[in-house]
């Protein structure tokens, strides 16, 4: 999952972003509100953190200014300002959540982990194709009740192809989702981890694999025997 940042404290901005790469998110920073508005429209982030008062355009005007042009992105607003009017103003411009600095990391992880869910897994947050569960909270994988071993990036893109379940997913669009902005992305690299993830989770395991290549387009994850 990638996530922008959109914070000019340097020192707030560089901290979540550490944090979040430990728990395996792909993560940009802009610190210009005109900038990172830019990037905002034009690139398809899962979730885009949002700071209130930034240079040239602030955290309302982006915000509404995205939900005007159609984009539908989950936003988490970060102010200083704890007022309920302000709050209600951040929520009312299209913000899904508001939190009042100084605030607590693990909230933060808590309150983006809660937006990025789908409607149908709020039941359960364990992400499952066929035998294969990954628990985005715990960071573990099981296939056939065995534990699974992997690094955070290969775990990044297990969850990315878990939760697109039997989607075709080109290599341009793993490689936007899965790896930031700052990533030494060779032509093969996404290939190298597509190997890695198969002799983990699929060559040790009986049956049909659950990782499939469709020439000509890229990676899908099922469990359909046919395709």
């Amino acid at each position: 999952m990638r996530i922008l940042i959109i914070e000019d404290d340097f020192k707030i901005a560089r901290a979540i972003k550490k944090g979040l790469e430990q728990e395996t998110y792909a993560v940009d920073i802009s610190s210009d509100g005109s900038d990172g508005f830019g990037q905002a429209n034009t690139i398809d982030y899962d979730l885009i953190i949002l700071d209130r008062m930034l240079p040239e355009m602030d955290g309302i005007e982006i915000c509404r200014s995205l939900r005007k042009n159609g984009k539908t992105t989950p936003i988490i607003m970060l102010t200083a300002k704890s007022q309920i009017k302000d709050r209600v103003e951040g929520l009312d411009c299209g913000a899904d959540d508001y939190l009042v600095k100084p605030f607590s990391f693990e909230e933060l992880v808590a309150r983006i982990r809660a937006l990025l869910r789908r409607p149908s897994d709020l039941k359960e947050s364990v992400v499952r194709v066929a035998d294969l569960s990954l628990d985005p909270i715990l960071l573990t994988v099981e296939r056939g009740g065995r534990e699974v071993n992997l690094s955070a990036k290969e775990f990044a893109l297990l969850e990315y192809l878990m939760r697109n379940e039997g989607r075709v997913l080109t290599k341009d669009n793993i490689i936007s989702h899965v790896w930031d902005y700052d990533a030494d992305i060779l032509p093969n690299t996404l290939e190298v981890f597509i190997g890695s993830l198969r002799s983990k989770i699929d060559k040790p395991f009986e049956g049909e694999p659950l990782i499939k290549t469709v020439r000509g387009f890229g990676y899908k994850i099922d469990a359909d025997t046919k395709n």
